[in-house]
């Protein structure tokens, strides 16, 4: 049996604390359990798309405070933020002091968590990314982390259906 057999068979309040710990919206989970029973990942992953469609600014802005900050534990799935970090606690002590003061740079500027796919990706690259979208206007600045949330969300999804 698979992760993704598992899922489908789940009662649906359960499937939908799985999914929420995937992304925190209550509606986008309800959405994507309702499609189940799901053959491969491929419709998860789509029934999720379609479900993000009507998503507005204030429920992105809501998922992305379920976020621990870059080089930070917490969040409302900590397992899953800190394997995505694994790479990033590796990193020299500067960096990781340059993260903290920037992440709160970027959190008085944009008003919310800076969101990236960290998955893979070095300390160095996501402060590096951090300072560029430092320059981004709100408005874009929203979308960019919208489209990051989105990354890591069908990054979990695809762990889920293993």
């Amino acid at each position: 049996m698979s992760g993704l057999d598992d899922f489908n068979e789940l009662p649906s309040e359960p499937a939908e604390e799985v999914l929420y710990r995937c992304f925190a919206n209550r509606r986008w989970a309800s959405a994507v359990v309702e499609g189940r029973p799901y053959k491969d990942s491929a419709g998860l992953l789509e029934a999720a798309e379609t479900a993000w469609k009507d998503t507005s600014d204030v429920e992105w802005l809501a998922a992305f405070e379920a976020h621990p900050r870059i080089g930070e534990s917490g969040g409302h799935a900590p397992a899953a933020s800190e394997r995505e970090q694994s790479r990033v606690s590796e990193a020299a002590a500067e960096t990781l002091a340059a993260l903290a003061v920037e992440n709160r740079e970027y959190e008085k500027r944009f008003g919310h968590v800076f969101l990236i796919a960290a998955r893979g990706r070095t300390a160095d690259e996501i402060l590096e990314t951090l300072r560029r979208r430092m320059d981004n206007d709100p408005a874009a600045e929203l979308k960019t982390a919208a489209e990051e949330q989105r990354k890591i969300t069908r990054h979990r999804l695809q762990d889920l259906a293993r």
